[in-house]
């Protein structure tokens, strides 16, 4: 545990200062404040760089101790003794336990309100131009069977052009609204439409209401014209089920990359337990390289995890696995290589 935490420090420590150096020139320009850089920015960088690395941190520092005592010998008088491996991997695992509850408490409760702050942040100091001002051509499904266009939309003025709402019943158009302009009232929370014309089909009858403005609740907010493919880092487990229930309804292929972070933020604190019993496995009998040998084999198949990640995540983009298989399959995979890893080495 100590030499996780004093490599995870040190790793965190290194990132910390290339961000600096790659950001200062972005915080003296537009004014940031130490405090706020230390508090608001840094402060809430540090847990989502943590957990990044978290579980490969885990496993070089499992190789690295378990070298370090295979080494020394330790190991040969503990088998001489009457210790198994499995009876020797347990405080392995208790340490696996600790470090996993610690990767998935900061994903699932700490990191998504730290990256809040953090983006809020970078929005007004690091992005360039700042936040979006204007979205063009959005097309929702707001709800089931009703259906929501808007040519632009503009956020500092909160006005949208050219809007178009349309209901159905399975697959009879009941009524279309539109409108020249929407406007966002943030007193009374609703959409003020102006040169609408509203028309509404029943019973083969065609209504027609015009006007020059309405009040009216259309089940969408002005930010929602602005979601960022990095907000969902930004929610919850509660407020991310919510979001991807909102993406699969309006039909945007978003939901692909908000269901991989769903589905991350479980499968990345697994993978720990696998890369501890792979990590023991290896270091666990002393070989003629001693650490340096371990470390490379280590760093091989760590960096071979991550890649077969990569993939498997591009392929659920792609559309070709579902992002919950692609999440899950390297892990699934490599606890199978680990199970035999550790048979192999127990029978030596």
């Amino acid at each position: 545990m100590g030499t996780f935490f004093l490599a995870l420090s040190l790793i965190v420590c290194v990132a910390v200062v290339f961000d600096i150096s790659e950001k200062i020139d972005n915080f003296i320009d537009r004014g940031a404040s130490v405090s706020d850089i230390i508090f608001k920015y840094y402060l809430n960088f540090i847990p989502n760089f943590a957990n990044l690395f978290c579980a490969l941190f885990v496993f070089i520092s499992v190789i690295f101790f378990t070298s370090k005592m295979a080494g020394k010998s330790e190991f040969i008088a503990m088998f001489a003794s009457g210790i198994s491996k499995t009876r020797l991997l347990r405080p392995y695992f208790v340490g696996g336990i600790i470090i996993t509850m610690f990767s998935f408490v900061l994903g699932n409760y700490v990191i998504p309100d730290c990256n809040k702050e953090r983006q809020d942040f970078e929005d007004k100091y690091v992005l360039k131009g700042g936040q979006k001002i204007s979205s063009f051509n959005i097309h929702r499904q707001l709800e089931p069977g009703v259906y929501f266009y808007i040519e632009s939309f503009n956020r500092e003025h909160g006005v949208g052009l050219r809007l178009s709402l349309e209901k159905f019943d399975g697959v009879t158009l009941v009524s279309k609204m539109t409108a020249d302009m929407m406007q966002w009232d943030d007193n009374k929370q609703t959409w003020r439409v102006k040169d609408y014309c509203i028309r509404t089909f029943a019973d083969g009858k065609e209504s027609i209401e015009v006007g020059a403005q309405k009040d009216t609740a259309i089940r969408i907010m002005p930010d929602d014209f602005f979601k960022k493919t990095t907000a969902v880092e930004a929610l919850n487990a509660k407020e991310l089920r919510e979001y991807i229930a909102e993406q699969k309804l309006s039909g945007t292929s978003a939901v692909i990359s908000s269901e991989i972070e769903l589905y991350s933020r479980m499968a990345v604190p697994f993978s720990t337990f696998v890369l501890t019993i792979i990590g023991f496995s290896l270091s666990v009998k002393k070989h003629r390289g001693g650490l340096g040998i371990n470390i490379m084999m280590g760093m091989l198949l760590s960096f071979s995890y991550i890649l077969f990640q990569r993939f498997s995540t591009t392929f659920a983009l792609g559309g070709m696995l579902s992002p919950m298989l692609a999440v899950w399959v390297p892990n699934i995979i490599f606890a199978i290589i680990a199970v035999i890893v550790f048979f192999t080495a127990a029978r030596q």
